[in-house]
């Protein structure tokens, strides 16, 4: 998925895929002694320096996941139908979003852990309705949006959902600020000049980036990176390494290419060529999806 993955791997202090994890202050990472960084205000004060540590220990989990994965399969190319294709499996995953991290905020609650529960809250809240930017774009694309994330589920999505949900169940849900580091980290790569490649895969007056645009470096995907190292920063060694573990989780099932194969553009093309709407009925639900 991303291939330039730009963090050096020298020293590793974790290899998760053998169950051998190392603590966070192994990795050179240590929490600030926060009797002495506290500000006028009474809130608690993160240095720098321990920022970057946080963020290089985390980012060095996706980095081992990205090594392990061991597949010389390649996704296909993009083409108009593969981007529906890839718009219908963010519907998946988006829809999901807001309702768990509600529930992991309501878990955070019972355990008293004000701070993350706060965090998890304002989570669900950026995140509610951007499953309708998927629809809108490929409403806009010239099909039938429901009908299309109906007949087209990526297993890739249904495995991503599905861990996500497990970790949200668990008694501590700790896991899901990994979990969305991961997640959100990756969307830290999407940037112009991608874009820019796929809206060259559209005809002229077709707008179907919108929840790409929210979901890269020029959206808020970089602010919600810095809020969860900021999180992870305030965490016990313990917990940093159950982050850094479903970073490690996360980013593995993000790399890693689908059990079953690619889906064919050929098969794609099967199954939405029914689903094409007419111009004057793709603007009517367009309009209703809007509002």
């Amino acid at each position: 998925m991303h291939n330039n993955f730009p963090i050096a791997t020298e020293s590793p202090c974790i290899v998760l895929g053998k169950e051998v994890v190392g603590t966070a202050n192994s990795a050179g990472m240590h929490q600030p002694d926060l009797g002495e960084n506290i500000d006028s205000l009474g809130e608690k004060v993160i240095n720098a320096a321990t920022l970057i540590k946080t963020r290089k220990f985390l980012d060095r989990a996706m980095v081992l996941a990205w090594h392990a994965v061991k597949s010389e399969s390649k996704p296909p190319n993009l083409t108009f139908t593969r981007w529906v294709w890839r718009l219908a499996g963010v519907y998946h995953s988006s829809r999901h979003t807001t309702p768990l991290m509600e529930q992991a905020a309501q878990r955070f609650r019972a355990l008293g852990r004000w701070d993350l529960a706060e965090w998890a809250a304002q989570k669900a809240r950026e995140e509610a309705g951007h499953e309708r930017l998927a629809l809108l774009d490929i409403q806009s694309m010239g099909y039938d949006a429901l009908a299309v994330v109906e007949a087209l589920v990526p297993t890739s999505m249904l495995d991503y959902v599905d861990l996500f949900t497990q970790i949200v169940q668990r008694a501590n849900p700790i896991d899901c600020i990994g979990f969305c580091y991961a997640s959100e980290r990756l969307g830290t790569f999407v940037g112009e000049e991608y874009i820019k490649k796929v809206e060259a895969l559209l005809p002229p007056g077709i707008h179907a980036t919108r929840w790409l645009r929210v979901h890269s470096n020029i959206g808020p995907e970089v602010g919600h990176v810095e809020d969860i190292v900021k999180i992870v920063a305030q965490l016990s060694p313990q917990e940093c390494t159950c982050v850094a573990r479903a970073c490690y989780e996360t980013a593995l099932l993000r790399f890693s290419p689908p059990k079953k194969d690619y889906i064919s553009d050929e098969e794609l093309e099967r199954i939405l060529k029914p689903l094409e709407l007419s111009r004057s009925v793709q603007l009517e639900s367009a309009y209703s999806l809007s509002i």
